[in-house]
């Protein structure tokens, strides 16, 4: 594999700046530029990282260096990669809309295996996948269904209908495979609707549809998104587990309803296998808690 020529790729810095030498580790965040990666990259450097960012696009003036890549490119990954103690991708077509499917497709599980192939060609033991909820299969299927029971653990059979979610399916395959042949470590971080406060706000103005139970009316702030990421990497670096997905979601939902009422009302047939009680959200996050020392931290009923 050929690593570009430095010479031959595009940085972002803001005009006249002078880059800063960090003592700490470094970590690759792809799509920096992206809404959730700028989030990923602040906590980094909030935590004393020393942080390198890789995209298909540049925003000028931010923080730190991005280097412009094509991220399912290996080599051009593998050279933003260099000195890197861990990988956090967050470049990829965030739903199965806008695009064709095969494109769809094509970019997110093309970007996930350049990451983890170039991980493996450098040696980096730590890779932070952004896997999401869709993998289960209820969230985008043209035809609606509903989860064979809630809460939805990492355990719920994924049931894909649709070419987002699958291909997420097949970038936690990919990850397995790539455990196997190199015993990194790989966290796969199951998202929900990654929203700002002010998102999050105004969907809770906004009544549940019955097909919402598919969902569970849940969400994920974006500040306790990015913690996950920095937790997941943490946990990988230090304590390495192989491969391991966790439910990203936060512990209450959009809803004004309680959650029991909800699910009655929209899937009477619904397998409730531990109590809901109050606003309680869909899905089982104690693996993430257990594992990574993650929970929530926001939830817009404080600032309702």
């Amino acid at each position: 594999m050929a690593i570009p020529d430095p010479r031959s790729m595009r940085t972002a810095m803001d005009d006249g700046e002078t880059m800063t030498t960090r003592t700490s580790e470094r970590v690759l965040v792809t799509g920096a530029c992206g809404a959730l990666g700028q989030v990923v990259v602040k906590d980094l450097l909030d935590h004393g990282y020393d942080v390198a960012g890789a995209d298909r696009r540049m925003i000028p003036g931010g923080p730190i260096r991005v280097v412009e890549t094509d991220l399912t490119d290996v080599g051009q990954v593998a050279y933003t990669a260099q000195g890197a103690a861990g990988i956090i991708p967050r470049g990829a077509i965030p739903s199965p809309y806008g695009k064709p499917d095969e494109v769809v497709f094509r970019n997110n599980t093309g970007a996930t295996f350049a990451v983890l192939q170039a991980a493996s060609l450098l040696g980096i033991t730590s890779v932070v996948i952004a896997s999401s909820i869709s993998a289960y299969g209820m969230a985008w299927a043209p035809t609606y269904f509903d989860p064979l029971y809630v809460p939805i653990d990492e355990t719920h059979p994924m049931r894909n209908h649709d070419a987002y979610g699958h291909s997420k399916e097949v970038d936690e395959l990919t990850a397995r495979m790539v455990v196997r042949r190199t015993g990194m470590s790989v966290a796969a971080l199951r998202f929900h609707w990654i929203a700002t406060r002010e998102a999050a706000l105004a969907r809770t103005q906004v009544a549940p549809e019955p097909r919402d139970v598919r969902q569970m009316f849940g969400y994920v702030e974006q500040g306790d998104a990015a913690r996950a990421c920095r937790l997941a990497f943490e946990t990988a670096r230090d304590r390495p587990f192989g491969f391991e997905a966790f439910n990203i979601v936060a512990a209450d939902t959009l809803a004004s309803e309680e959650t029991e009422v909800l699910v009655r009302r929209h899937a009477p047939d619904l397998e409730i296998r531990t109590p809901l009680p109050g606003f309680n959200g869909g899905f089982d996050i104690a693996k993430a808690s257990r594992l990574l020392g993650w929970e929530p931290t926001w939830s817009w009923r404080d600032h309702s």
